[in-house]
């Protein structure tokens, strides 16, 4: 009996060991950010616990490039972008769910080949179809690739076929229209699919990198990711202390989100995850 109970137990405890150690292995960069960001340069290289504290390295990381600027675009952009997401997800879904049209099947298998497609596949197309609409170096630019999220319009189809159909014809026969409907039925109750993609959304688009970097050439459309990389370029001549406090400076919002709401976000994809 106790052999059987060693054998049961074994994977538990590997399993717990194993998380352990990756969690260590996660947060080890994020705790030399916070080293660095809040220490001296000359710290930067050495665990000193006298060394003493200073907020200097983010004045400076402030001062010498426009971060209010990027911060700014960055939060115009992912706003924009999850808008259009979950407009047009939405009247898809819903679409897709309730109405019944030719080549209805068809199109939403196009829609998930697009789950099949990596971004990067289209950078060069995309780069091409904004020179020709001449939206190049804009937020436009780097936002209208990604107003159509395959993504949600599949986890939204899959919450409103879901919701019995009784709850349309009460609807309809109050005189409600199809948007009414919508509006009041569908989106109320398919709540935390909006708010688990508006996490995926939000947290994907604030760490874009590539394609802003092609599609943009100044600091007037420059998001946080690109300029950050223009900040940290060997030109600059810039310290790693000032790196990383300007780093920690352009993540920290993502991270005190997480860290105020880290509840909701669980339960969010809980239930996404559910459904």
């Amino acid at each position: 009996m106790s052999s059987r109970r060693i054998a049961y137990n074994a994977p538990t405890w590997i399993d717990t060991a194993a998380a352990w150690l990756l969690a260590l292995l996660w947060i080890l960069p994020l705790v030399y950010t916070l080293w660095t960001a809040f220490h001296p340069s000359e710290y930067a290289a050495r665990l000193a616990l006298g060394a003493p504290l200073t907020l200097d390295n983010f004045a400076r990381a402030w001062d010498a490039a426009p971060f209010a600027r990027y911060f700014f675009n960055t939060t115009v952009l992912v706003a924009m972008i999850l808008a259009a997401q979950l407009v047009l997800s939405t009247l898809a879904a819903y679409a897709f769910a309730r109405y019944e049209f030719p080549g209805r099947n068809i199109a939403f298998a196009l829609v998930l080949v697009q789950l099949t497609v990596m971004p990067d596949l289209l950078l060069v197309e995309n780069y091409r179809t904004m020179a020709q609409l001449g939206l190049v170096d804009s937020l436009l630019a780097i936002g209208l690739p990604y107003f159509a999220s395959a993504l949600a319009i599949f986890l939204l189809r899959q919450t409103f076929l879901g919701i019995p159909k009784e709850l349309d014809e009460a609807a309809r026969m109050e005189g409600a229209s199809a948007m009414q409907i919508l509006c009041r039925v569908y989106v109320p109750l398919a709540r935390p699919i909006y708010v688990a993609f508006g996490l995926v959304s939000v947290s994907y688009h604030w760490n874009n990198f590539l394609w802003p970097l092609i599609v943009t050439n100044s600091v007037n459309a420059r998001p946080l990711t690109v300029g950050l990389q223009v900040f940290s370029s060997v030109d600059q001549g810039i310290d790693w202390s000032i790196i990383t406090a300007a780093t920690l400076m352009t993540s920290a919002p993502l991270l005190v989100a997480f860290l105020l709401f880290q509840r909701q976000f669980v339960q969010s994809f809980m239930r996404a995850g559910i459904k």
